[in-house]
């Protein structure tokens, strides 16, 4: 990684890995990284190909290099075959985010145990192992680097159809924390971003639920709901120079919702 005070075009051409980056906040955060004329792998599970496709166009519209890479990040082989494919096609990442995420909306006695275990093991699991792999390369190549993982306001607050999902976003903030202890000597930081009522393919059929917008809309400061945008904005703020200092932190992109209790 580049030091404080260093040009920022010499950040131009950095290796950097998107998890679950064939829609939404992946989508939007591998556009960004593009925009500074990085190489981004553009992950994506199996049968998104033609949405990581859309990624890639983005990315290399803003100057950027694309390298889609597919893998279902529970799977611990597609895990390791990705991070070989990587390493071999563009170098040691510079850049890891995990984003890759699933929140199937589902009432407490509708979730059987395999449910549980899919959120579980993308969410979570997967944040670990693509971590895990990834920053062996980082350590190996001796030049630092940044892992940013999109938790939720939901590893802080509840949510009566999350039952199964915010304990996930939890973990991953626990993680990060942890991490940051692991992999700070070797000059990696690590940190979670915990968007709030974000727009995305996630959420939209709970948007669309008659007043569900406007109720949040009211709750929310800035008044509207969040766009990727806004997360790959923070995501990318903590991938610079400047931010060498902040490590095992917690960033929430909510437009104000979880400090607001009026």
């Amino acid at each position: 990684m580049t030091t404080p005070g260093t040009p920022q075009g010499a950040q131009k051409g950095r290796v950097v890995l998107v998890t679950g980056a064939a829609r939404g906040i992946g989508r939007a955060t591998a556009a960004r990284f593009g925009r500074d004329g990085a190489q981004v792998a553009i992950n994506h599970p199996p049968g998104e190909r033609e949405h990581a496709q859309e990624t890639a166009r983005l990315v290399a519209a803003g100057g950027g290099t694309p390298f889609l890479v597919e893998a279902d990040v529970a799977d611990p082989a597609a895990v390791e075959r990705m991070a070989v494919e990587i390493d071999q096609g563009l170098g040691p990442v510079d850049v890891l985010v995990n984003n890759a995420g699933i929140c199937p909306f589902a009432n407490f006695y509708d979730i059987d145990i395999d449910l549980w275990e899919r959120v579980h093991q993308v969410n979570l699991r997967g944040a670990f192992l693509v971590a895990q792999a990834i920053t062996r390369g980082m350590v190996a190549a001796g030049k630092g680097g940044r892992v940013i993982s999109v938790s939720s306001i939901s590893a802080h607050v509840g949510g009566a159809q999350q039952v199964h999902y915010c304990p996930t976003k939890a973990g991953v903030s626990s993680l990060m924390k942890c991490l940051a202890i692991v992999l700070g000597p070797a000059g990696i930081t690590c940190n979670a971003v915990l968007p709030g009522a974000i727009a995305t393919d996630i959420n939209a059929e709970d948007l669309a639920r008659p007043g569900k917008r406007q109720y949040f809309e009211s709750r929310i400061p800035m008044g509207r709901i969040g766009r990727p945008e806004d997360v790959a904005g923070a995501i990318w703020l903590l991938s610079q120079p400047e931010a060498d200092y902040i490590n095992g932190a917690e960033l929430l992109v909510d437009g104000g919702f979880f400090v607001n209790l009026q």
